[in-house]
């Protein structure tokens, strides 16, 4: 068992201070902010830390896809919660929602450009979920056993 308030999965440490110091000098005005108050990080992670964000971009990723077919491919999303995400990722400027002239008339989602380079970045987070899906889950089974 490890010491109190260590995870005893935790054998990831390469990562030093210096190089935690490399990946935060972006965020310093974000930090001089108390890392409160209204901030595109905060934004950001909001967006993607919500249930259905990071499956609709990664889908669209692949081929600009109809309603009705993003619907069928996201598995478990409702009508209504996939209407509202699709319309905060237009707002965020990264879905572009296209009317096409056909009768009845169809709707066609894709990425922008923005919506693209943001796409790497969460096809990187997928990846890694994926990777270490099985480290993280003997981590959950190992927590469990010595916290129940």
């Amino acid at each position: 068992m490890g010491k109190e308030g260590t995870n005893s999965c935790d054998r990831h440490i390469e990562v030093t201070p210096s190089d935690i110091q490399d990946l935060n000098d972006d965020v310093d005005s974000w930090g001089a902010n108390g890392l409160n108050g209204p901030c595109t990080v905060r934004d950001l992670v909001n967006r993607i830390g919500d249930k259905w964000s990071v499956l609709v971009i990664l889908r669209l990723g692949r081929q600009p896809e109809r309603f009705r077919q993003l619907l069928r491919s996201v598995e478990g999303i409702s009508q209504r919660m996939l209407t509202v995400t699709l319309r905060s990722l237009e707002r965020d400027g990264l879905v572009n929602r296209q009317v096409l002239g056909t009768s009845p008339p169809a709707v066609e989602y894709s990425l922008t450009s923005l919506g693209f380079s943001f796409l790497s970045h969460v096809a990187g987070l997928a990846h890694w979920a994926i990777d270490h899906e099985a480290e993280i889950i003997e981590c959950r089974k190992t927590y469990d056993e010595t916290n129940s």
